[in-house]
């Protein structure tokens, strides 16, 4: 491949991030190619935390393929990192091996980063530039931002439904409203995602696995179920085949123990109505390093995670058929004017064998 602008380079190291979708979290997933002339000279891609970043794997490729990096140029989709965290600075290895340009797509959000990674860089010599398809990088990490800015996970609730709305039958029956491709792409989301929630009401009815399955994935996202008087079952399958997270607001020292021993973990997080407190929730999710949270619960919680404010996208499966009265995607209040809507932006439609795919992304108030 000759790389011929800066546009291709980072078209390429996005590629190479795409690589560390399931692996790298709680780190970004970040990519880096070392080019010269057009010639790509080394490729890498962030490892799983603890592991050798992009930069690293890049400059370690390029050694493997006999390269002399001095001089050449690097394009990586996030500012290297300037601190010490589970591995050394990637720019003090960027500036060791003369490098001549650094290409970042974007600036890091990470405080310990923050335009530090790119100063040291240009300190040393090296020429730098950012920005390059920045929003298309933006999105690859919108989880880690969203922790690095905000303090918790980037939520996407997920939900399945005929064109009228309807998710299951009154009698629970909801297999299978959309087709195989649409059921797989779910699953491919669910393994982006650092953890998937639920509700105890969906765990009662369904007694789901909430794991991926339809697509490969090195590794299977935490499990969360809140469950505000911890009635869950220890024999559920949600508990089976690794530690869950079961969030309640009411004590019950002997279910808590007994999940404990079972390997699981209990948050008390209850509110002034003896619910979870799902605001709150979501600040310990991030402060336990969750970027990217997927939801798949029913209308009840769905409908209190959207009131709270916690949701940030909607990630629908909209199937070519009626079904007429039914369980619905979303229990929301019943509005007097139409000008409390809640607001969302199509952010992307994509057709899925027969179904389509929805994203849509919330409105803040101050938009």
């Amino acid at each position: 491949m000759h790389i011929q602008n800066d546009t291709e380079g980072m078209q390429l190291a996005l590629a190479w991030a795409a690589r560390g979708m399931y692996t790298t979290a709680p780190n970004p997933r970040v990519g880096c190619v070392i080019v010269r002339d057009g010639v790509v000279l080394g490729a890498g891609h962030t490892q799983p935390a603890g592991q050798a970043h992009a930069e690293i794997m890049a400059l370690r490729d390029a050694a493997a393929n006999g390269h002399d990096v001095h001089g050449a140029t690097a394009y990586v989709t996030l500012e290297p990192c300037n601190h010490h965290g589970r591995t050394p600075p990637c720019s003090d290895a960027l500036v060791a091996a003369g490098l001549g340009r650094v290409v970042a797509a974007m600036t890091d959000p990470n405080p310990l980063v923050a335009g530090q990674g790119l100063a040291k860089l240009q300190a040393a010599g090296i020429e730098v530039a950012s920005g390059v398809l920045a929003a298309q990088a933006h999105e690859m990490n919108i989880g880690f931002f969203s922790r690095m800015q905000r303090a918790r996970p980037w939520v996407r609730m997920k939900t399945a439904a005929s064109l009228d709305g309807v998710t299951a039958l009154h009698n629970g029956q909801s297999q299978w409203i959309t087709g195989e491709q649409a059921r797989a792409d779910g699953h491919a989301w669910r393994a982006r995602a650092c953890a998937i929630l639920t509700g105890i009401g969906t765990v009662k009815a369904d007694n789901p696995q909430l794991n991926v399955r339809a697509v490969d994935t090195p590794r299977q996202p935490r499990r969360i179920i809140v469950d505000s008087k911890l009635e869950i079952d220890l024999e559920a399958r949600v508990l089976q085949g690794g530690a869950s997270w079961i969030v309640a607001a009411k004590p019950d020292a002997a279910k808590e123990a007994a999940l404990r021993a079972a390997g699981h973990d209990v948050i008390m997080l209850p509110n002034a109505a003896g619910k979870v407190d799902l605001a709150a929730l979501m600040l310990e999710l991030g402060r336990r390093e969750i970027n990217e949270l997927h939801v798949e619960a029913g209308s009840k919680l769905n409908g209190s995670l959207i009131c709270e404010g916690c949701v940030d996208e909607l990630l629908v499966y909209l199937a070519p058929c009626l079904i007429g009265d039914g369980q619905g995607m979303f229990a929301l209040p019943a509005l007097q004017q139409l000008d409390q809507k809640v607001r969302l932006r199509f952010h992307e439609m994509t057709h899925m064998g027969e179904d389509i795919r929805v994203l849509a992304r919330f409105i803040s108030p101050e938009e």
